[in-house]
């Protein structure tokens, strides 16, 4: 895995811990070589991530609209700035430079952005994996809701089953390349879609 995309919170939540679990987050991606692809705000767990992967030296690309750039919420000491139009444009932008995804901690952008990426993948409009990363059982009540949407016939499954989930971030790394490892690979000459 080259980048992954990380969604989370642009404020900081009540529990610290969380703060903690974004910067050992963009530490640990730096660590192992793994670009951040992330939302470009300078605020919050968003801010913790971006300036912990960049203490450690990581590559981290921010993608951000316009019009938070005019409200002075974009980090500007990201290695690439992404600037878009729109939040639709940005989740697109994120999704092209990434080529996984995971979401921490985070609120109704975090869970749209995720949700939208991995109702991408259940569609076949991209095979990149996606994961939560339940650091202190933030994501189990979630979790046990999709198993009650699944249980009462609205989600499959194997859709259910193909969310990667760990407790730690070196688990969640595991799962998301395991997915990977089974996308098919296009023989020497074609294309896959």
């Amino acid at each position: 895995m080259r980048r992954l995309a990380v969604f989370l919170a642009s404020s900081d939540g009540h529990d610290p811990a969380h703060a903690e679990l974004a910067a050992g987050v963009g530490t640990e991606l730096a660590r192992r070589g793994i670009g951040l692809v992330y939302g470009g705000g300078r605020r919050g767990l968003m801010g913790a991530l971006a300036d912990a992967a960049l203490q450690a030296g990581g590559e981290v690309i921010g993608v951000i609209p316009r019009s938070m750039v005019e409200r002075e919420w974009a980090h500007q000491g990201v290695t690439e700035l992404l600037v878009c139009d729109s939040m639709h444009e940005r989740k697109a932008l994120m999704a092209e430079h990434a080529d996984a995804f995971a979401a921490l901690p985070g609120g109704l952008g975090t869970l749209e952005e995720i949700f939208e990426v991995w109702s991408w993948r259940q569609l076949g409009f991209h095979a990149k994996p996606v994961g939560l990363l339940d650091a202190g059982g933030f994501w189990t009540p979630l979790l046990a809701a999709l198993r009650g949407i699944a249980d009462a016939g609205f989600l499959a499954a194997a859709t259910l089953d193909d969310l990667a989930v760990a407790t730690d971030l070196p688990g969640l790394l595991e799962a998301l390349e395991e997915r990977l490892r089974a996308i098919p690979r296009p023989a020497r000459g074609e294309s896959l879609r």
